[in-house]
């Protein structure tokens, strides 16, 4: 029975699994697990569903946004009344001029997105002074690691909802969105008391799962595209986030392309094994090795797996290797299509299904 699943926050995301919430809950009610590792936090949506739900929470992801997100919502003792005073006087600095206007604000001038530079941007002028003005003030304050995360939260909370994008920032919109005429205004993120002693990791998870022993763990790689007619993108997911990154980390980076992507995002330097497209000299696809390495080193009594319809590991091949990982206890189908359940599978009985489009699984493994 799917039950429902307390609120969460976050970004708009292509990985985000608000949806799945209800239904990985259901699966994570199933084995009654005392701790959780969340091997590809990412927006932290499902991290924030444990932790409110009683389990103690470890969260990896190789981002630095995906860290800050965790530190907010997984590590912060404080309440709400504690950031109200600091987001009130970032909310009354006045903009300026500073990295982020040069590179990415844009005139509303002829509701064309387009720059002095002939390139689109991703927000407008009167938002990037402000982010601009923002950003300096909290460097200079006098922070915690856990309040400067809360506000950095914040801060980009705040630019997703004026952004003109679909959602990422590899490219722009021609014209400005509606949204972006709106004005930046900062509000506290929705804290949570903290129940139980959670940690917060980023790094490759490669080198994590050794590390940590877990009641249960929760996978969802991004996974490379399945389609063979035509080219793998070669833009990375540390690509389409790039300026989240930017943000947090506040480098001011070398720059390139029309989007103005970190350098360090180039598909030479950033290339997980989870998004690769080649096969290896065995002939299998090094994204299904690569999630078989991975169910089997991990010290976890059980696993729960998101594997989507659209992804490079067929369904005969990804279900021989969850089958040579552990035993497959369960199967949740999600039809996005129709935003429905289309009912529980068995062992082998999903495969068929798999192969259509808009279809979610998720795996409930046991070691």
């Amino acid at each position: 029975m799917v039950v429902d699943a307390p609120q969460t926050e976050g970004i708009k995301y292509a990985g985000s699994k608000l949806k799945l919430l209800p239904h990985i809950l259901q699966l994570v009610n199933k084995v009654s697990p005392k701790t959780v590792l969340d091997g590809f936090a990412g927006t932290t949506r499902v991290s924030q569903m444990l932790a409110q739900t009683g389990h103690r929470v470890i969260a990896n992801d190789i981002s630095v946004w995906s860290k800050i997100f965790g530190t907010c919502y997984l590590l912060n003792s404080y309440s709400e009344n504690h950031y109200q005073p600091l987001i009130d006087h970032l909310n009354s600095l006045p903009g300026k001029d500073g990295w982020f206007t040069q590179n990415y604000g844009g005139e509303p001038n002829s509701g064309s997105s387009i720059g002095e530079d002939n390139l689109k941007k991703p927000w407008q002028k009167h938002n990037t002074r402000r982010l601009d003005a923002i950003r300096d003030e909290i460097e200079d304050l006098s922070l915690s690691e856990v309040e400067k995360a809360v506000l950095l939260t914040s801060l980009i909370f705040a630019l997703d909802e004026v952004d003109s994008t679909l959602g990422h920032f590899v490219s722009y919109l021609n014209d400005w969105s509606p949204r972006s005429y709106n004005e930046l205004h900062l509000t506290v993120p929705r804290l949570f008391p903290q129940t139980e002693l959670h940690a917060v990791h980023q790094g490759d998870i490669f080198d994590l799962v050794p590390k940590v022993e877990v009641d249960l763990a929760y996978f969802d790689p991004p996974y490379g595209s399945c389609n063979e007619k035509m080219p793998p993108s070669r833009v990375r997911y540390a690509a389409y986030y790039h300026l989240w990154t930017s943000i947090c980390l506040y480098d001011k980076p070398e720059l390139f392309g029309k989007a103005k992507r970190r350098t360090d995002t180039s598909d030479t330097i950033t290339n997980s094994v989870f998004e690769d497209f080649r096969k290896s000299d065995s002939g299998r696809f090094v994204v299904v090795e690569a999630i078989e390495r991975l169910l089997k080193t991990t010290r976890a009594g059980h696993i729960i797996l998101s594997y989507s319809s659209g992804g490079r590991a067929t369904a005969e091949e990804l279900n021989d290797v969850i089958t040579s990982a552990g035993q497959l206890v369960e199967v949740l189908e999600i039809d996005y299509r129709k935003n429905v359940m289309a009912g529980m599978r068995w062992t082998n009985e999903w495969v068929s299904d798999a192969e259509l489009p808009n279809k979610e699984f998720l795996f409930l493994i046991e070691k």
